[in-house]
């Protein structure tokens, strides 16, 4: 059972992001805060839930949080400040567009740019621990997806509705062989999927 948040004496919000590790599009990040008193059994790491919850726990955490926003930082960003960087912008990006400024912060993953003033904690898998956080994670995690899946419209070829932009075997297949479109990250780089069974 995930704990509703970190600690109780301060309006605290959770952040994560969605897409640090693909080849293509934005990385998109998501801040929330939720009610003390919030509770839902099957809220968890937006990777350990199916996508029929996904979309569930989206529209619960909407309706139902006191606070929320998504934000993204785009491909070529991405390249000009490096994916790290990038990833504490989005969530710098998301926090300022929260209608209630939290006093806290938690963020999944062990480094964070500090936001102004407000204090925070880093948590590593803190989207499995804490409500907040995997609530952030299902917000992010589910805006990238649907935006992958539109994009993808326009680039049949590349499979970003499967694989949202990681570097499965196809897509860098893909890549290698219809190049590069405007929405890759050009400082990521494509290995062809044949290598990797040399390197094993």
């Amino acid at each position: 059972m995930l704990l509703n948040c970190y600690q109780q004496e301060l309006i605290e919000a959770g952040c994560d992001e969605a897409g640090r590790g693909c080849l293509v599009g934005p990385v998109f990040a998501a801040a929330v805060i939720l009610p003390k008193n919030f509770t839902c059994d099957i809220l968890n790491d937006s990777k350990q839930v199916s996508i029929k919850q996904r979309n569930y726990l989206r529209e619960k955490i909407e309706q139902e949080a006191i606070s929320w926003a998504v934000a993204s930082v785009d491909n070529e960003e991405i390249d000009r400040i490096n994916i790290l960087n990038a990833s504490y912008l989005a969530m710098h990006k998301a926090i300022n567009e929260l209608n209630i400024r939290p006093k806290y912060l938690v963020i999944d993953g062990n480094r964070f740019k500090p936001y102004q003033d407000v204090p925070h904690t880093c948590i590593v898998k803190g989207d499995g621990k804490f409500l907040n956080i995997a609530a952030a994670s299902i917000l992010a995690k589910t805006y990238r997806d649907d935006y992958m899946e539109k994009l993808s419209l326009e680039y049949p070829d590349y499979a970003w509705d499967k694989n949202k932009g990681y570097a499965t075997a196809k897509h860098r297949t893909a890549t290698l062989k219809f190049g590069f479109t405007p929405h890759h990250r050009r400082t990521f780089r494509v290995i062809d999927p044949q290598l990797d069974l040399f390197s094993k």
